[in-house]
């Protein structure tokens, strides 16, 4: 019986595996043989990838200044408190003082990592508890004694300097962008301002750029496909460059805007959720505050002009219902309403000083509690201004897709607006925040709300 014939081995020899560290014998040359490659990634860069710039260092410069000052102001708070309490363990205070230090530039070079901020207020404010919780976790490993009440009240700012050190790296421009060429780019780059490479050749080198900017009607095309591709696929951030303008403009077109082009994170509907709550507990955070200085108002109108202390104009609410909205009166009875002057003599004596610092609309807290406003939200208006807005454009009634507010983002960008023209300017602002509503949009309505009511801008 015969068994079967074995497959010679000498006929294909096995293929060696590249051996790197293989030493040339005798001082001779290596022969010829299996390509060598390093352990590391300047190979594959040699054979054509690209080395795309990481903003690392650039972003980082940009918050060592706020770091330092965010941890300067630690230290003094920190140790204002060991002074009080007397103590002389001056090395202990040293090496506390050392890691408040420190800390705002741990959580610098982590903002500097991250590559997308959508939202400097929650990351910043998130990462600093966390690396705050971890400095007091090690100093409490090391046993060195500390004062918790001073780290308490140091934390608050460290929090809000790196917050405040966020924002501003977010408004900083300092990425390397280009613009796909199509035929109204030179208007798109007027409008855009800054410098911005036009690219017209589909081979053009894209690896210094951050972001490239395209026109949707334009480059969502076959002729166009291979460039994107290859942006897509070398990690270049690509944009709508009318995207782009809406973030630096803060308002929408809205000629173009419709409902189907928004898409909420699931960030933004949680928040959205959770927003009536904390409407709620910021009434009753604030109730021991507004309650008296409501009561001294409401006494004072009564006493200068006699009643009623409280104006009730019916105004456009949420889902274009009707609602009546209260405020104190700061005009004297009898008197018709329309647009007001800052010399305007129908105001009751001291009421200046109400409508500049927005006393007046307090009363707004009882449409917040019935659930008829927000602390943040589009300014309601007249029923006379919506009816001739919504005559003008339907798009108008997009805004009352949200809650009505004290303020809002068209009020602390746009202003009053007096007229039905100047209403609609301010609609592209009202569709922006309706767009981007988060918790990091309203923190920055309300700083610059703060602001508005310090500078009297947009007060009347």
């Amino acid at each position: 019986m015969s068994t079967p014939e074995r497959k010679s081995t000498e006929a294909s020899p096995a293929r060696p595996l590249p051996n790197r560290h293989r030493p040339a014998r005798n001082g001779a040359s290596r022969r010829r043989g299996p390509e060598v490659y390093r352990l590391d990634l300047l190979n594959v860069v040699e054979r054509g990838a690209s080395v795309r710039r990481h903003r690392f260092l650039t972003d980082l410069r940009r918050l060592l200044v706020p770091a330092a000052v965010s941890g300067a102001v630690q230290c003094a708070i920190y140790a204002s408190f060991i002074l009080r309490a007397n103590r002389s363990d001056w090395h202990n205070l040293a090496i506390v003082c050392a890691v408040l230090f420190v800390m705002p530039f741990v959580v610098a070079g982590v903002l500097a990592m991250l590559r997308r901020k959508d939202f400097p207020f929650t990351a910043s404010a998130f990462i600093t508890l966390i690396v705050y919780n971890f400095g007091v976790v090690a100093l409490s490993a090391l046993r060195v004694p500390v004062s918790y009440t001073g780290l308490l009240w140091a934390a608050p700012f460290a929090i809000v300097g790196m917050v405040l050190a966020a924002a501003r790296l977010r408004r900083a421009h300092h990425e390397r962008i280009a613009i796909l060429d199509f035929p109204g780019v030179k208007d798109a780059c007027a409008l855009l301002g800054g410098k911005i490479t036009v690219i017209k050749d589909k081979a053009t080198d894209i690896a210094d750029f951050d972001r490239i900017l395209i026109d949707g009607a334009t480059h969502h095309s076959a002729e166009w496909t291979a460039f994107l591709t290859r942006a897509y696929m070398r990690g270049a951030e690509v944009s709508p460059w009318i995207s782009v303008l809406e973030q630096k403009q803060g308002r929408v077109n809205i000629d173009h805007f419709d409902l189907t082009h928004l898409a909420y994170s699931p960030s933004q509907i949680y928040y959205a959720k959770a927003k009536r709550l904390l409407d709620l507990l910021l009434i009753v955070v604030t109730l021991p505050i507004v309650a008296p200085v409501g009561a001294l108002v409401w006494l004072y109108i009564r006493l200068v002009d006699g009643g009623p202390s409280l104006f009730i104009q019916t105004r456009r609410g949420y889902g274009g219902r009707n609602f009546r909205m209260l405020k104190f009166r700061t005009m004297r009875k009898g008197t018709h309403g329309g647009a007001t002057g800052s010399e305007d003599k129908r105001i009751l004596p001291g009421c200046r000083f109400l409508r500049r610092f927005r006393i007046d609309e307090l009363p707004q807290l009882i449409n917040i509690w019935r659930g008829e406003m927000s602390w943040i939200g589009p300014r309601p208006v007249s029923l006379e201004i919506a009816r001739e807005c919504e005559r003008l454009t339907a798009v108008y009634t997009n805004r009352y897709l949200v809650l009505p507010g004290i303020t809002g983002w068209a009020q602390v960008t746009y202003g009053y607006a007096g007229s039905s023209q100047e209403e609609l300017e301010k609609l592209g602002y009202d569709l922006y925040y309706l767009k981007n509503i988060s918790l990091d949009l309203d923190l920055e309505i309300t700083l610059r709300t703060i602001q508005t009511l310090l500078t009297r801008k947009g007060a009347r």
